[in-house]
């Protein structure tokens, strides 16, 4: 099953203001959005210091391969290792399954930190873009480079944010449906008890 990322994957019916960028985990305020950015996730039942990790832990086929690459002393490296992988190393089917991967690696991330999902809410409509600097196939898909990419890092931040910012909503309105309940109770029963 392919990822298909609900309203952003047409990014030209998108009216946006601004586009913010993104590449290094350490430039402020964005590089949060990097997946080599070090925080710690929780992605299925199992801790990874970082969004890479989880990602590419995806990838290998057998657990001693998977064990290897989440071994290197960096995200940067995690990624390198599972970019060098032999064909017969990866999951089947992973070109069709990595964005859906990456989606859920993504909503781990900005739920289970709430500055993080705080920072990507204050994003408002803006383009997201990974813009990298080298020229390779890889970076062009995650991202854009010189303007060039499908950019999917982006887009499928965009796509959290979204969805983060339909489920606030959907709490706020919760809670005031709630509170407004609860205060018409309080109100019936101070009128019941005031005509009894």
């Amino acid at each position: 099953m392919t990822c298909q990322p609900q309203k952003l994957r047409k990014q030209s019916t998108l009216t946006v203001a601004e586009d913010i960028g993104f590449y290094r985990a350490n430039e402020k305020p964005y590089g949060a959005f990097s997946n080599l950015y070090r925080r710690e996730i929780v992605f299925g039942g199992r801790k990874f210091p970082t969004s890479e990790h989880a990602y590419q832990a995806g990838k290998a086929r057998k657990e001693v391969v998977r064990e290897w690459i989440l071994s290197a002393p960096s995200p940067s490296l995690v990624a390198m290792a599972a970019h060098g992988l032999y064909t017969w190393d990866i999951v089947p089917n992973w070109s069709n399954i990595k964005f859906e991967r990456m989606l859920d690696v993504l909503r781990a991330k900005f739920t289970q930190h709430e500055d993080l999902r705080e920072l990507l809410l204050s994003t408002g409509d803006a383009r997201l873009v990974e813009t990298a600097k080298t020229n390779s196939a890889v970076n062009r898909t995650w991202g854009e480079v010189n303007g060039k990419g499908k950019n999917m890092l982006g887009i499928l931040l965009m796509e959290v944010r979204e969805e983060l910012r339909t489920n606030a909503e959907a709490n706020h309105h919760a809670k005031t449906k709630k509170k407004a309940t609860k205060d018409f109770s309080i109100a019936k029963t101070k009128r019941q008890a005031a005509s009894a």
